[in-house]
C-alpha cells in the first residue's frame, strides 16, 4: 500500500530545488504584475521570463558571503538575466517571496495528505464491512465490558478519520494565502494590485492584512492539524498493538515472508509498524508545539520562526504522509482471529451480561440499588468460583422471584448486544 510516487512527490515539494523554483514563480508573477501596470517594459519582462533561472551550487557559494539566502538566490538569478534583473524583486521584501512560496508548498503537501486520508478511509470502510459481524469483547479501562463487533470498532475509526479529512481541508484553506505587501505590510513600495495578481495566478488568497510576514497562527493551525492526524494514527496503532498481545491475540499486523521478529527468539511476531507509527506521532506532536511557539514574534516580525520552520514543516509533512501510508498497509493486510475473540468473550464467564440482568430486574419493579446488589453478588461469585454467571443467576432465589429461568437464559444471548449494529453501519452507507 506504500505509494512510492506520492512519497517521492512529498520529498520533492520540500526539496531545496522546489523551494527556489517556487521563489522564482513568485518573482516572475510579480514582474508580470508590474509590467501590466506599466512599470516594467514588455521587452524586459520577456527577457526575464526567458532567461530567469538559478543554480543551487552558485546560490550556496553566494550565501556563504551574504548570509542571506534570498539575496543569494536573487544574485544567482541576476547572473542569468543580466541588466534587466534590476526589475526583479522590485518593491518586495524577502518574505513576500518566501512566505508566499511556502504557502504553495504547504498547500501541495496538504493535497497529498488529504489523498492519503481518503485512501485510509476507503480501506477502513472495506474492512469494517468485512468484519461487521465479527463479535469481540468491548473493553473499558482494559477490562471486559460488553460485546461489540470488530466492524463497529472500525466505524469509530472511520468517523475520526473523516473528521481529520475535514480538518485537513480546512488547514489547507487556512495556509493557501499569500502576501506581497512590502517591508512592514504597508504597500509603501509595492502596489496592492501586484499582490492581487500574484496571488490569483498562484491560486492563493491575498492576506487581508499582514506585517513583513504572514501571521504564524496559520502555520500553527496547519501543524496542529498534522499533530491531530498523527495522534489519531497513534491511537489506532496502540489499539492494534494491544489486540496483538499474546494474552489477547485478536488481530495481528501483516508479517511478510522472510521477515524476522527477533534476533534471539525465532517465534516472535512483533507489531513493529504500529510501534513505529506510535513513536513518530510523538515527533509530529512535538513539532506542533514548536509551531505554536512561533506565533509570538516581535513587532512586525523577527526571525525566530525561520530556522524552526525549515525543520518542522517538511519533517512533519513527510512523517504524516509516511504514517498514513504505513497505516493503510497495516489495515489492508490486518489478520483477524475471530476464534480468539470468541475465546476471550468466554473468559469473562457471562459477567459482561450484568447490565442486561440489572435492567431486566428494574423493569420488574426493583430499585436500581436492589437489582445492583443481586447482580453484583452473582458476578463476584462467578469471578471467584469460575462458574458461569448464567448458572449462578438460575440458582439465585432473589432473581427468580422476578425473572423466569427462560427469561434469564434469553438475557445471556449475545445477539441482544448487537441488535442495533445495522443502524450504525447505515450511517456510513455500509
Amino acid at each position: 500500500m506504500i505509494d512510492r510516487y506520492t512519497m517521492q512527490k512529498m520529498r520533492e515539494i520540500w526539496s531545496e530545488e522546489n523551494k527556489f523554483r517556487k521563489w522564482l514563480e513568485v518573482e516572475i508573477a510579480a514582474c508580470e504584475a508590474w509590467s501590466s501596470l506599466g512599470k516594467i517594459p514588455r521587452e524586459a519582462l520577456a527577457k526575464i521570463k526567458r532567461k530567469a533561472s538559478f543554480d543551487i551550487k552558485r546560490i550556496n557559494e553566494i550565501e556563504k558571503e551574504t548570509a542571506h539566502d534570498l539575496i543569494a538566490f536573487l544574485t544567482s538569478v541576476a547572473e542569468k538575466v543580466g541588466r534587466d534583473s534590476r526589475y526583479i524583486h522590485m518593491g518586495l521584501t524577502s518574505y513576500d517571496v518566501e512566505d508566499t512560496a511556502r504557502s504553495i508548498q504547504m498547500r501541495e503537501a496538504a493535497e497529498l495528505i488529504i489523498k492519503d486520508i481518503e485512501d485510509v478511509i476507503k480501506i477502513l470502510k472495506r474492512r469494517a464491512k468485512e468484519e461487521k459481524n465479527t463479535i469481540m469483547m468491548g473493553r473499558t479501562h482494559g477490562v471486559h465490558a460488553e460485546p461489540i463487533t470488530f466492524g463497529l470498532k472500525l466505524l469509530v475509526w472511520i468517523a475520526e478519520m473523516e473528521r481529520n479529512l475535514d480538518r485537513m481541508n480546512r488547514a489547507k484553506e487556512v495556509v493557501s494565502v499569500g502576501k506581497i505587501s512590502g517591508a512592514v505590510g504597508t504597500y509603501a513600495a509595492v502596489d496592492p494590485r501586484v499582490e492581487e495578481y500574484v496571488c490569483k495566478k498562484l491560486k492563493l488568497k491575498p492576506s487581508p492584512a499582514s506585517t513583513q510576514v504572514l501571521q504564524r497562527d496559520r502555520h500553527a493551525e496547519f501543524m496542529t492539524t498534522l499533530a491531530v492526524v498523527a495522534a489519531t494514527l497513534e491511537q489506532f496503532a496502540t489499539e492494534i498493538r494491544n489486540l496483538q498481545r499474546t494474552e489477547v491475540w485478536e488481530v495481528e499486523e501483516p508479517f511478510g515472508k522472510g521477515q524476522k521478529g527477533s534476533s534471539a527468539m525465532p517465534h516472535k511476531k512483533n507489531p513493529i509498524t504500529c510501534e513505529r507509527i506510535a513513536g513518530l506521532a510523538r515527533v509530529v506532536r512535538g513539532n506542533s508545539i514548536a509551531a505554536l511557539e512561533d506565533v509570538a514574534l516581535w513587532h512586525e516580525r523577527d526571525i525566530t520562526h525561520s530556522s524552526v520552520e525549515r525543520v518542522i514543516l517538511p519533517d512533519s509533512c513527510m512523517l504524516v504522509d509516511y504514517m498514513l501510508q504505513k497505516f493503510a498497509w497495516v489495515m489492508d493486510g490486518l489478520v483477524v482471529f475471530p476464534q480468539n475473540m470468541r475465546k476471550n468473550i468466554e473468559r469473562s464467564g457471562g459477567m459482561t451480561f450484568s447490565q442486561k440482568i440489572l435492567l431486566a430486574l428494574t423493569e420488574r419493579g426493583l430499585t436500581r440499588e436492589e437489582a445492583y446488589k443481586i447482580v453484583q453478588t452473582a458476578a463476584m461469585k462467578s469471578r471467584s468460583s469460575g462458574r458461569h454467571m448464567m448458572e449462578l443467576m438460575l440458582e439465585d432465589r432473589d432473581a427468580l422471584k422476578y425473572l423466569s429461568r427462560d427469561e434469564i437464559t434469553k438475557i445471556f444471548d449475545i445477539r441482544n448486544h448487537l441488535k442495533n449494529i445495522d443502524i450504525v453501519f447505515r450511517r456510513f452507507g455500509l
